[in-house]
């Protein structure tokens, strides 16, 4: 202890940790803005503030902004922005609480995209569209995408994360083995003689993408299983970009933050949009959100950064550290972007595997994907077919209803969607299975 007279200089860093760590840290504000400039018709957009969702005890609020950049159509597009936010939601296990819900977030995200699809699909028309999907809840933001869209995020203090991926084929190899793997096709547009024009393309279809919801006419090994990202923020906030892919093609994430820095979300988003437009004129359609994460009771419009970091983007988030010394958490900066969960597997048995978040998120006689309700024996087991290094038994769920199992074999590059012949139900003859829906566990008692 330091003795009357002694004085010691503590860090305002470690005063706000104190004062946070002292009260309940309170929900950030959300202002956000859009614009577009329309070419084709093709964009559309979902921006939902102050959505409630009940708790036991009250209710709790959250946010939603998602863009769909719809091509050969705008059917795709339109079905989405009306549906996927449902579909996600009805993934999610009733009655949790604040924490078990935002941890739950990844997988029914991933089964909300999937049966959005295999629903899209079921009317027969062949337009498509890429999504990004951003849930913010306190100060977590969950985002999902398909297609070439992109989501940022500027911190305070300068940080620059990108919170989305880019599944073009022309700059992801692992999804053109993917593709290929599967039995599709990845090259260039033949021009004849032997010259090759444009971006990689996967055939049959001609599309540049190789995830996206729709375009049944180019074939299931294009997915709709999202890449998700879920980060914490801190609690001074940042300015987060969601932009299609005519900003993306202009400007570079540095360029689309400078040219709007210290303007509010409305006024961000219409400079981002005439800024990507003015080089080369409206080419696509172009549209822009921005969306402004506030500590409470903070003026809309952020002020540029205290030390901007320029030409520099921060690839890996920083994450709890179990061996920092006490002294490195006492001083630990306040502006830290702490990430939660990464994952961008094409495979649904990984995606909706046990492990995370929640080990009872899936009911044993409810699909996984699509949400019906199963008779005992009925549910196929994510697991089969799969070479999962983990010995699984299979019985081991969740489990899939066999249409949405029929979608997963198609993906996988199994066999054509559509087909008739389905595999055999876990059987259940010569068992007495109980289900015990408190912790959703299998109980098999052999005769």
């Amino acid at each position: 202890m330091s003795t009357r007279g002694e004085h010691q200089t503590v860090p305002l860093s470690v005063l706000l940790k104190r004062e946070l760590a002292s009260e309940k840290i309170e929900d950030p504000e959300i202002v956000h803005g859009l614009a577009s400039h329309s070419k084709k018709g093709e964009d559309f957009t979902l921006l939902k503030t102050e959505c409630q969702r009940a708790l036991g005890d009250g209710f709790t609020t959250f946010s939603v902004f998602g863009l769909f950049d719809g091509h050969n159509g705008s059917a795709a597009a339109i079905y989405t922005k009306e549906n996927l936010l449902n579909n996600v939601l009805s993934a999610i296990p009733a009655d949790l609480n604040r924490d078990e819900w935002v941890a739950a977030l990844p997988r029914a995200l991933v089964a909300g995209f999937v049966k959005t699809d295999k629903d899209f699909q079921q009317r027969a028309k062949t337009s498509g569209t890429t999504v990004t999907f951003v849930i913010l809840e306190g100060w977590v933001v969950t985002v999902a995408s398909v297609g070439d869209s992109r989501c940022i995020f500027e911190s305070a203090e300068g940080g620059i994360y990108h919170l989305s991926a880019d599944h073009r084929l022309e700059c992801n190899e692992e999804e053109r083995h993917r593709i290929t793997a599967s039995g599709g096709e990845v090259g260039r547009l033949n021009a004849g003689g032997g010259a090759e024009i444009g971006p990689l393309r996967c055939w049959p279809g001609g599309l540049c993408l190789s995830r996206s919801i729709g375009d049944m006419d180019v074939g299931e090994f294009i997915v709709p299983v999202p890449y998700v990202k879920q980060v914490k923020l801190s609690t001074v906030g940042g300015r987060m970009i969601i932009s299609s892919d005519g900003v993306w093609d202009a400007l570079t994430a540095e360029e689309a933050l400078d040219c709007c820095r210290g303007m509010p979300p409305d006024a961000a988003a219409a400079q981002i949009v005439k800024e990507a437009v003015k080089p080369k004129g409206l080419r696509d359609d172009t549209t822009c959100i921005v969306v402004d994460i506030l500590p409470q009771e903070k003026p809309a419009a952020l002020p540029p950064p205290k030390k901007p970091v320029k030409g520099m983007l921060k690839a890996m988030f920083r994450k709890k550290n179990s061996g920092s010394s006490s002294q490195d958490k006492d001083y630990m900066e306040p502006d830290v972007v702490e990430e939660l969960f990464e994952e961008g597997s094409a495979w649904l048995s990984e995606r909706l595997d046990t492990k995370y978040p929640l080990c009872n998120m899936f009911k044993l006689f409810m699909c996984a994907v699509c949400q019906l309700e199963m008779k005992p024996g009925e549910g196929i087991s994510i697991h089969v077919g799969t070479s999962n290094p983990v010995k699984l038994r299979p019985w081991d769920g969740p489990f899939l209803c066999s249409g949405c199992n029929e979608k997963k074999e198609a993906m996988e590059g199994k066999r054509p969607s559509g087909s008739n012949d389905r595999p055999l139900s876990l059987p259940i003859c010569s068992s007495l299975l109980f289900y015990v829906a408190k912790i959703d566990m299998v109980v098999i008692v052999t005769s």
